[in-house]
């Protein structure tokens, strides 16, 4: 999901009719507004039911396109929780709000400017300076709704592991969330889009070699090179 993509707000949307109310409908509230519908229903469904318009072209109602995400405050609990509203079922007493934000991502790069695999971890570090801060406060986990080790994904990143930094954000729908729960504005949803777009632009080699390489970077691992001298080296083979 791109961060200019429309977000639905039913705050922009007035509601045509009321519906009924029957014994399995279930009464919360969306963005403050009361809502009674069938507890089988999603949040968004839970609107068309309750007489707001649907609008089209907008969203993708499977969980894929995160334009739909959600705070939720279930009855009787005073935490916050995000999903998705395409996927989320009513209950009763729920308070839900649509999460409507700019998310602009700090970062741009081109893979066509990356000479080769073996430049990725120092272009990785150029561009996202900031991933080696990762305070594990654990708030990019939390605010996903997909339930992604979003962290666990960057320390991936960060150690040069992309290919199984990108596997662990497959199911990543880029709602931006994970952003707006970063005190370090890593942007980690970006993280791990970059992650899979080296793996698969570089075929990224071994994490083992990776890991020296970064270990070099980083000063853990030093590497001794010794001159040779290669005037002996053909005088050797010559009386040879």
């Amino acid at each position: 999901m791109s961060s200019d993509q429309t977000i639905i707000n039913i705050d922009s949307i007035e509601k045509k009719s009321d519906s009924k109310q029957s014994k399995s409908d279930v009464t919360l509230t969306i963005n403050a507004k009361e809502i009674t519908a069938p507890a089988t229903l999603s949040v968004i469904q839970a609107l068309w039911h309750a007489g707001y318009p649907r609008v089209k072209g907008v969203g993708c109602l499977d969980g894929v396109c995160g334009s739909c995400r959600v705070m939720v405050r279930r009855a009787d609990e005073s935490e916050l929780t995000m999903e998705l509203g395409c996927q989320l079922l009513v209950e009763e007493g729920m308070s839900v709000f649509f999460s409507v934000f700019d998310t602009p991502s700090r970062h741009s790069y081109k893979l066509s400017e990356i000479d080769t695999s073996w430049d990725v971890q120092t272009e990785f570090h150029r561009i996202f300076p900031e991933a080696e801060q990762c305070r594990h406060c654990n708030g990019c986990n939390k605010a996903c709704p997909k339930g992604i080790d979003v962290e666990g994904g960057v320390d991936l990143a960060v150690k040069g592991r992309f290919r199984e930094a990108g596997e662990k954000f497959i199911d990543c729908v880029m709602c931006n969330l994970c952003m707006t729960g970063c005190p370090e504005y890593i942007d980690p949803n970006h993280v791990g889009l970059f992650s899979r777009r080296v793996t698969g632009y570089f075929h990224t080699r071994p994490s083992n070699l990776i890991n020296q390489l970064e270990a070099i970077r980083t000063g853990e691992l030093s590497v001794v090179t010794h001159a040779v001298d290669t005037q002996s080296s053909d005088l050797e083979e010559g009386q040879s």
